[in-house]
């Protein structure tokens, strides 16, 4: 038995197994006998909805007939929210793309809400295809209809534009512009003609933003005591409207977070500019045409495990992806982790007689990046360019260096380098026990 795998653990009657699941919301997995996964699906009870699979109805159901015979094991994934399942399954189904889940492999992308803050006159946008800088995004949202509707009732509320017009407020010819029926209607308040300064326009848009960033308590109260009062005068269809626009706005909360529910192929990083930026930035010898990330992840039941994804010519290489399984460490301990995951990988790669990466990136800060460098002192490795980079203010910290480089958040060179980072944060925290079984944790490497 190879010194990275763990003895198989006995096998489970996936019926009994699901009986142990909990009752919260999150993704569940079917496996087959070889441990691969052969169907996702979300739940707001996970314990109800994969035991479902187990019945007499489920059996003979033309649309799950076929995938219960085929269940030998199953898994699950614990979520904050019903809204955290829904995106989480997507993200997995596109990745993964189990031989059952028919639905979701395409290549189509949640909504977001986008307001375009660099013009005069901020237009609002529903779109599935954010533009890369100059405006500020809200989503990816769960239901486009319910996005739409939302957008509806903000724009009866803020009174902004929707429209691709380029209005200038020096530009006079606005003055004798006709606008369209969103004025007549007082959904819009006319930039276009001129019927309102930019400074308002504007104070609109950052009510508007203050409310999708949380603070809309006191719009609701505003609108449920509108509505109590119309329905106390008998205006029974005013009332109705403004408990529908409650209801829009409430759904606006069916929403993912930006970075937890990143959808990669919505914001496309361009390798070429990429590579070329860190060439320059870091002032490289030459192209970091292979680039390799690290990240630590504690898992549920106290497990901590690495990964360690690979970028070939900036693009990732998923056959170069490897997770490892912790052994020296007790508890948690992300720096001693490192250094046990940096010096395993490339005391292989050293015995081995691979290459190198050209370029190894560490998910952190200084401490993550002080605790890589003293694992390759320890086995004498000359190490290859080495730098860690830090979530929360985007910081490059490098060997030798007291203070962090901070580049500009629009830098090619930065956003090949989050991807990076963000891919091997993905593959660390939500894939650890989705193609292979936990018996197999180890070196050897595994397509995600």
């Amino acid at each position: 038995m190879s010194d990275n795998t763990l003895p198989p653990e006995p096998p489970c009657d996936p019926r009994e197994k699901v009986k142990t699941f909990p009752t919260t919301s999150g993704v569940y997995l079917m496996k087959d006998g070889r441990g691969r996964v052969i169907y996702i699906g979300k739940a707001v009870n996970l314990r109800n909805r994969a035991g479902s699979y187990f019945t007499k109805q489920a059996a003979e159901d033309l649309r799950t007939a076929n995938l219960v015979p085929e269940i030998k094991d199953l898994d699950y994934i614990v979520t904050d929210s019903e809204v955290d399942a829904l995106l989480l399954e997507a993200r997995l189904v596109k990745d993964v793309q189990p031989r059952f889940n028919q639905e979701l492999k395409d290549d189509k992308t949640f909504p977001y809400l986008e307001i375009f803050i660099r013009e005069e006159f901020p237009r609002v946008e529903f779109t599935r295809k954010p533009r890369p800088r100059g405006t500020k995004l809200y989503g990816p949202f769960t239901n486009a209809k319910r996005l739409r509707g939302a957008i509806a009732v903000l724009q009866q509320i803020f009174q902004f534009r929707t429209c691709t017009l380029d209005i200038k407020e020096a530009d006079d010819r606005w003055r004798w512009f006709r606008p369209c029926l969103l004025a007549s209607i007082r959904q819009c308040t006319a930039p276009c003609n001129q019927r309102i300064s930019r400074e308002d326009y504007r104070r609109d848009i950052r009510r508007l933003r203050m409310f999708l960033d949380g603070k809309k308590e006191t719009l609701f109260i505003e609108l449920r005591q509108e509505m109590q009062l119309a329905a106390k005068e008998l205006k029974f269809e005013k009332a109705a409207r403004l408990r529908d626009q409650i209801t829009s706005l409430e759904n606006l909360n069916l929403r993912g977070d930006l970075r937890e529910h990143a959808q990669p192929e919505v914001f496309q990083v361009d390798p070429k500019r990429g590579l070329l930026g860190l060439k320059k930035v870091f002032d490289l010898p030459s192209l970091p045409r292979r680039i390799e990330g690290m990240d630590i992840a504690h898992l549920q039941g106290g497990e901590t495990v690495a990964s360690c994804v690979q970028f070939i010519d900036g693009l990732p290489f998923k056959q170069g992806y490897k997770r490892f399984k912790i052994r020296t460490v007790d508890g948690v301990d992300d720096f001693a982790s490192m250094r046990e995951v940096v010096s395993r990988h490339f005391r292989r790669l050293q015995q081995e007689g691979e290459p190198f990466p050209d370029l190894l990136l560490i998910d952190g800060g200084k401490g993550q990046l002080g605790a890589a460098m003293a694992a390759l002192e320890s086995i004498g490795v000359t190490p290859p360019f080495v730098c860690s980079l830090a979530k929360r203010e985007e910081e490059i910290f490098l060997p030798g260096q007291s203070d962090p480089r901070v580049l500009s958040k629009h830098s090619f060179a930065l956003r090949l380098l989050q991807y990076v980072r963000d891919e091997s944060h993905r593959f660390a925290q939500q894939y650890h026990h989705l193609l292979r079984k936990k018996s197999t944790f180890g070196e050897e490497g595994k397509k995600p």
